[in-house]
């Protein structure tokens, strides 16, 4: 799904806007995630906790959001930016690639709670399809 200008630029002006919480949207994402797809907790037993507030969560959050600023820094080729962690997810890690679209829905909810004002139907739009390009870049390397 192509971004035009205009995504891309409401994705960069989004991001900009709360990334400087990436810890607390993506520890909320990830307890979202795990009640919502519980399935998803598989690739997680190793945690000694999984509940909204752990340690873990809010560490594993912050990672996840710094792949999502770097798609946001290579918005351009995500492919490439993201080919790294693309042949981590599917060689080392072995995570179901549809997980990568839960997770993104999850982090939509997320973003739209913590910052309704920011995240209007216009920019929700163009942040949906910039989190399909992150997800098929994700992706690439289970092809």
């Amino acid at each position: 799904m192509s971004l035009s200008k205009k995504d891309k630029a409401a994705v960069k002006a989004l991001w900009g806007k709360i990334s400087g919480n990436a810890e607390a949207i993506g520890a909320d994402t990830l307890a979202r995630l795990f009640a919502c797809f519980p399935q998803t907790k598989t690739y997680f037993s190793h945690w000694p906790e999984l509940t909204a507030g752990s340690p873990s969560l809010k560490s594993h959050g912050a990672i996840i959001l710094g792949g999502v600023s770097l798609a946001v820094d290579n918005i351009d080729d995500m492919n490439k930016g993201l080919l790294e962690l693309s042949e981590k997810h599917a060689f080392q890690l072995r995570v179901d690639p549809a997980n990568f679209k839960l997770m993104s829905q999850c982090l939509m909810v997320v973003i739209a709670t913590m910052f309704p004002k920011d995240f209007g139907p216009e920019v929700q739009v163009s942040f949906d399809k910039f989190m399909v390009n992150v997800a098929l870049a994700l992706s690439e390397r289970f092809r």
